[in-house]
C-alpha cells in the first residue's frame, strides 16, 4: 500500500511539474532581439558560436526569447559592432573588444595584448581574478554589458610572402593585424592595418597588404590566406588567447527578465567552453593539410620575439597617461598574469615541455 501511495504521489508531482513549466514560460514576455557579429558565416566556429548562443537561449526560455543572428556586413560592418550596440541599432553583438582599442586602449585587455595570459589564465582572470568587474566600467561608458562568450585560444602569427629572419625584415611591411598588437608592430617598423575578416583575403590578393594574421589554421584556410602567402609563422605572441564577448545594450539588458538574463549568461558560458574545444580539434587537421599542400611553417626568430616584448612593455608604460581605464586596470591585470605565469611554470609548463617533446610517446 505504501509503495502504491508513493507512486501515485510521484506521478502527481511529475504531472504538476509538466504543467508548471509551460505556465512559467507563458508568464514571461515574448522578446525578439538581433545580434550582429564581427564574423562572416563561412567561419563556422566563430559564427557557429553566435548561432549556438541564440539557439540555447531559445531552448532555455521555451522559445519566448528569440535572437536573430547576422554576419559581418549584414547589418553593420565587422568593426562597428560596439558602435551599433551602444547606439541601440542592435540589441547585442558578438565581437572582439580589442577592435575598439582606438576608442580606449583598455579595450584590448578584454581580448588579448602581446605577451598576455593564455586561454585558461584569461578565463581565470575574467571569472575569478576581478577581470569582469574591472572591465565593467569601461563597457558601461560605452553603453554596454559584456558577457564572456568564446575564445580562439593561442593564435598563429600569420602569413608572409617573404621569410622573417630578423626585425629588419619587418620594416615597411604592410601587415593586417588586430588590436593593440599593431602598435607594437609599428614600433618594430611594420605598417599595421586593421581589416575585418571578410576583407582580409581580397587585400592580400590585390597586394594592398604584404602579410596577414587572423586566427589559426582552420579559419585561415577557410579565408584562403594560404593561397597568396606561403610562409606561415608562429607563435602569435600578441594573442596567447583571444577572449570574445557578447556585448549587450545596457538599457536592453536591464529591461530583460532575470530569467532571460540568466539564460543568456549561461549560453555565453557554454560557448566559452565549446569554442576552444572545437578549435583544438580543427586546427591540427587543417595545419597538416596546408603543410602537405606546400605551406612553409616557420617559428619567429628569438630576436623578433625579444624586440617585440621590449616594445610591448614600453607601450604599456605609455598607455596609463592616455587612458584612465588602462591606468586603473593594467596594474592588477599584470599582477594576476605574473602570478599565473609562476604557477603554470611549476606544473603545466613542466609537464607540457616534457610530454610534448618526448620521443618515447611520439606516434604511439
Amino acid at each position: 500500500m505504501q509503495r502504491r501511495s508513493f507512486l501515485k504521489k510521484a506521478a502527481a508531482g511529475v504531472a504538476a511539474g509538466a504543467i508548471a513549466a509551460p505556465a512559467i514560460a507563458e508568464s514571461q514576455p515574448t522578446i525578439q532581439w538581433r545580434m550582429a557579429a564581427s564574423w562572416p558565416k563561412s567561419l563556422d566556429t566563430l559564427f557557429g558560436g553566435v548561432d549556438l548562443i541564440a539557439r540555447r537561449v531559445a531552448e532555455m526560455t521555451g522559445g519566448k526569447f528569440q535572437i536573430r543572428t547576422f554576419a559581418a556586413g549584414e547589418i553593420v560592418p565587422a568593426l562597428q559592432v560596439l558602435d551599433a550596440v551602444q547606439s541601440g541599432t542592435i540589441e547585442m553583438g558578438h565581437t572582439a573588444a580589442y577592435y575598439y582599442f582606438g576608442k580606449d586602449p583598455a579595450f584590448a585587455l578584454g581580448t588579448a595584448v602581446p605577451f598576455g595570459p593564455n586561454t585558461r589564465q584569461s578565463h581565470a582572470w575574467w571569472y575569478f581574478g576581478g577581470g569582469a568587474e574591472a572591465m565593467a566600467p569601461l563597457f558601461k561608458d560605452h553603453g554596454c554589458v559584456a558577457l564572456l562568450a568564446g575564445n580562439t585560444t593561442c593564435q598563429m602569427a600569420g602569413w608572409f610572402r617573404k621569410e622573417i629572419k630578423s626585425v629588419a625584415d619587418l620594416k615597411g611591411l604592410k601587415f593586417r593585424i588586430g588590436g593593440m598588437a599593431g602598435l607594437v608592430m609599428a614600433k618594430l617598423g611594420a605598417v599595421p592595418q586593421l581589416i575585418g575578416a571578410p576583407d582580409i583575403y581580397p587585400a592580400l590578393e590585390k597586394g594592398t597588404i604584404d602579410a596577414a594574421e587572423w586566427v589559426g589554421p582552420y579559419d585561415d584556410e577557410k579565408l584562403g590566406l594560404n593561397k597568396d602567402a606561403q610562409y606561415y609563422y608562429y607563435p602569435g605572441f600578441w594573442e596567447g588567447c583571444a577572449m570574445l564577448h557578447a556585448l549587450v545594450n545596457e538599457k536592453k539588458w536591464n529591461e530583460l527578465p532575470k530569467e532571460y538574463q540568466a539564460a543568456l549568461t549561461a549560453a555565453c558560458g557554454e560557448v566559452t567552453a565549446w569554442m576552444p574545444a572545437k578549435y583544438d580539434v580543427q586546427n591540427p587537421i587543417a595545419l597538416r593539410r596546408m603543410v602537405a599542400a606546400g605551406t612553409k611553417l616557420r617559428p619567429f626568430p628569438k630576436s623578433v620575439l625579444e624586440a617585440a616584448e621590449k616594445a610591448s612593455y614600453e607601450l604599456y608604460a605609455e598607455l596609463g597617461a592616455r587612458s584612465p581605464h588602462w591606468k586603473r586596470i593594467y596594474p592588477e591585470w599584470k599582477k594576476f598574469r605574473d602570478e599565473q605565469f609562476l604557477w603554470f611554470r611549476v606544473a603545466e609548463s613542466t609537464y607540457d615541455n616534457y610530454a610534448f617533446n618526448s620521443k618515447l610517446g611520439a606516434g604511439k
